[in-house]
């Protein structure tokens, strides 16, 4: 089954060390049946590109919670068997696409598992970072920070096969 983790520069040197991302459980994306069923007419493409756009949104948190993190988004796209995916409990599939698309990993995964990187590319750092410190606003209400924060989705991740991934690294 194919996940998107949400991660950051400094998690990708993490996992880059380490030879795999963890520790599990693992927050993650992907298209699960309360996504097909809300994106019902999405095709498995469009699936993909919404659970791993949410990815990229939880990217924004954990940069928001990393204020030393280089400001661009990473999601790790990978395969994982479908018996190390659940859902969370008590996760209703009543608010957005992320919420629709989140899954819990249960086990480490291995670097061979990772399929591709997606990031930012260095000229989206600025609106990245303005997303990043925007974030609890936009969550309380704040319409101008919800624009700020969908203004990073306005910039497009950038593909990497997984032997490019260490020239990223900070």
């Amino acid at each position: 089954m194919r996940v998107y983790v949400p991660a950051t520069l400094s998690g990708l040197a993490r996992v880059h060390e380490a030879r795999e991302i963890g520790p599990a459980p693992l927050t993650a994306y992907a298209v699960t049946p309360a996504l097909r069923e809300w994106y019902a007419g999405g095709d498995q493409e469009e699936l993909e590109y919404a659970a791993m756009t949410a990815a990229a949104r939880a990217s924004l948190r954990l940069l928001a919670d990393d204020p030393g993190a280089p400001r661009r988004r990473v999601v790790l796209a990978a395969e994982v068997p479908e018996q190390s995916v659940e859902r969370p409990r008590g996760d209703a599939a009543v608010g957005d696409e992320g919420s629709r698309a989140r899954v819990l990993v249960t086990a480490p995964i291995a670097w061979r598992r990772i399929a591709s990187g997606h990031v930012d590319a260095e000229d989206a750092a600025a609106d990245v970072g303005a997303a990043a410190a925007a974030l609890d606003a936009a969550a309380a209400g704040d319409e101008d920070a919800r624009f700020t924060v969908d203004g990073a989705e306005g910039h497009e991740l950038l593909w990497y096969a997984t032997q490019e991934l260490g020239d990223l690294l900070p």
